[in-house]
């Protein structure tokens, strides 16, 4: 009885110390582990960088024509006669459109006629004057009634010369929007015209840029209809006041339009140039993290003959064509994680592979 007592005591120490002993041995691997430095993350890096910048203040805007109008008629008549196309060009003083005008044609004929009644019967009062034959006042009279004709026949000549519609300036004609034989009361539309060489663009900016904008001032503008091109001008107008309703203030600035691409009514991308800024410090816009306390980076360094990461906070400006202004926190060619930072934290070792190249420029965003 005591040696089967002892025997199973004997089996339970064996194997309580076998798993005891494994736990030991376990937790000895595991701890040597964790004492081992963690392997090195490979990341990419990049330097800060000094750059000139040409800042400018954006805004959105349209194009207007320098003159523009809708062409109409003073006089009410029927379309007799559409002497232009749609479209085209044409100068100024130039005839697009007749009424009819023969019933004036012949009333004039009858004006002549009486002026040429109303001038034999003065030349002869003249005459009959200086021998006394007529009063003087018979003479006023003739006289009176000779500049009265010459005005009646003026007045419809005048109105004969506006049964012809002609073009107030050179432009660009749109779209007819009459036809032949219809009648037209005064101020009835024809055709747009629009001149097109120069053009203006019409844009605002906030009250806080007042101070930075001036008549010259140069200005570059897009448009969706020519996307790879830049047009530039000139601010040539400013509002003297502020808008009270937006805080902003109207400018206008004149392009040159020999090609005419610019048509009035498009929405415009407004960047007015300002003095050049140099030596700007500059990071990819990948190497920098943003959380709710800030913007940081990690900086890496040497220390103990490897190389390291600390993270810093740093202070941002302007962002443009993938890069990132730095106002405070780096000096020129310090050297940052650019891409890799997940797996980062303070006193991390890296390794740095830039074999790969980041593909950092963000369409549009160039300036």
């Amino acid at each position: 009885m005591i040696k089967r007592l002892f025997l199973v005591v004997l089996l339970l120490v064996v194997m309580f110390g076998g798993i005891f002993g494994w736990k030991f041995y376990s937790g000895q691997k595991m701890a040597a582990m964790m004492s081992r430095p963690p392997p090195p993350v490979t990341v990419a890096s990049a330097e800060v960088e000094l750059q000139d910048w040409q800042p400018y203040l954006r805004a959105v805007g349209s194009v207007a024509a320098v003159r523009g109008v809708f062409v109409t008629t003073e006089v009410p008549g029927q379309v007799s006669a559409i002497l232009f196309k749609s479209g085209r060009k044409v100068e100024a003083g130039e005839v697009i459109l007749q009424l009819v005008d023969t019933v004036d044609k012949a009333d004039l004929d009858g004006l002549i006629a009486q002026q040429t009644l109303a001038r034999l019967q003065f030349e002869r009062n003249r005459k009959l004057l200086k021998d006394r034959s007529v009063s003087r006042s018979e003479y006023d009279q003739s006289r009176a009634q000779l500049d009265g004709a010459k005005a009646t026949v003026a007045a419809k000549r005048a109105s004969i010369s506006k049964k012809k519609i002609r073009a107030p300036f050179s432009g660009r004609l749109g779209i007819v929007e009459v036809d032949p034989g219809e009648y037209l009361s005064p101020g009835a539309r024809i055709v747009p015209l629009q001149a097109l060489d120069p053009v203006y663009v019409d844009y605002a900016l906030p009250e806080r840029h007042f101070s930075q904008v001036r008549v010259g001032q140069s200005v570059k503008v897009k448009v969706q209809a020519y996307p790879g091109r830049i047009f530039e001008g000139s601010i040539s107008a400013i509002n003297p006041g502020i808008d009270p309703g937006t805080r902003s203030a109207r400018l206008r600035a004149t392009l040159d339009n020999p090609d005419q691409l610019l048509r009035p009514g498009m929405f415009t991308e407004v960047r007015t140039v300002l003095p050049m800024r140099d030596h700007i410090l500059t990071l990819p816009r990948t190497a920098i993290t943003y959380n709710p306390y800030g913007a940081s980076v990690f900086i890496i360094f040497e220390k103990e003959g490897v190389q390291v990461v600390q993270r810093r906070r740093v202070k941002t400006g302007e962002v443009r064509n993938g890069r990132v202004e730095i106002v405070e926190g780096l000096q020129a060619g310090d050297t940052v994680v650019a891409a890799g930072q997940v797996k980062l934290r303070n006193g991390r070792q890296v390794v740095i592979d830039n074999s790969v190249q980041l593909n950092i420029e963000i369409r549009g965003d160039d300036g």
